[in-house]
């Protein structure tokens, strides 16, 4: 039976931050510990890198990788920095290895330094998560300038082939890539029209390059979430939107980045998803739809 505490209810409270945005910031705190969740050495000697691996989604799936045995990389924006120093010891009081990567994936050079500095430090790459993502509420298409529409990909899509394309020559055999896409990226969402087109952009690439990778035995997968509670909803929605978040689902709240990461421990292990490559798992806070 489990004892976990009830998780937060919609409303929340109305909030707004600037960008990046922090966890710290956030009321309440997501949850991204997971402490009802045991490792069991599914990922012993692995060295995992993790984009965005600093709040949100990635800080969970960081630290829940070091449960499982693996050292862990994150990359961050330098905004960032007190967020990605609670990573930090978070995965070495698992008893795993952290290493912090301050920079900007809209730039090649950085997609390119941040693998190698994880490569030099930990002597090996088994791991890549692709999670790093940029998101801005627009009310009409007119809404959105050049400018937006630049960063949003060059965030969402770009980052991802930049720092996909530089870990290949260090990924091997059993090695798996995992890509972070969203519902919106299957459905659509009409105030969020280039984030959807980046996410939907990220399925196809994971399909693509889940074929074209099948010969030298690297996964690639993707987990595609529905509503969590992260710092991407604050620094993008309008206050009252933020404090509905994930209302509109059948458990009535957003999820928690704890509830997500798990997803990502299963598409990494061989011993959970040898046989899966190139699928896109949605989280959806137990609405069922068709993808």
């Amino acid at each position: 039976m489990s004892h976990e505490k009830p998780r937060p209810k919609s409303p929340l409270p109305a909030q707004t931050q600037v960008k990046p945005g922090l966890d710290s910031e956030m009321t309440p705190r997501p949850r991204y510990q997971a402490p009802t969740y045991r490792g069991s050495g599914k990922l012993a000697r692995k060295v995992a890198l993790i984009t965005g691996g600093d709040s949100g989604i990635g800080r969970s799936v960081a630290v829940l990788y070091a449960r499982e045995g693996a050292d862990v990389a994150i990359v961050y924006l330098p905004a960032e920095q007190s967020d990605a120093e609670e990573a930090k010891r978070a995965i070495e009081s698992e008893g795993r290895r952290a290493l912090l990567l301050p920079g900007d994936l809209t730039d090649l050079a950085f997609c390119q330094h941040a693998v190698e500095q994880t490569v030099k430090e930990f002597g090996q790459l088994d791991i890549l998560v692709n999670n790093a993502a940029y998101q801005e509420t627009r009310g009409r298409l007119e809404d959105i300038s050049e400018e937006d529409w630049d960063i949003t990909f060059r965030t969402n899509i770009y980052g991802y082939f930049r720092v996909t394309k530089a870990a290949l020559p260090y990924l091997k055999t059993g090695s798996a890539i995992i890509n972070c896409g969203s519902i919106t990226g299957l459905e659509g969402s009409k105030t969020l029209i280039d984030y959807a087109s980046t996410k939907g952009a990220i399925h196809a690439f994971t399909k693509s390059l889940a074929q074209n990778l099948a010969e030298r035995k690297i996964r690639v997968n993707c987990v595609a979430p529905g509503p969590i509670w992260t710092p991407l909803q604050p620094v993008s929605k309008p206050a009252q939107d933020v404090a509905e978040h994930g209302q509109d689902t059948p458990l009535h709240r957003p999820g928690q980045p704890e509830e997500v990461a798990p997803a990502f421990v299963f598409f990494a292990s061989e011993a959970d998803s040898s046989y899966i490559s190139g699928e896109v798992l949605t989280i959806l806070g137990w609405e069922t739809r068709a993808s």
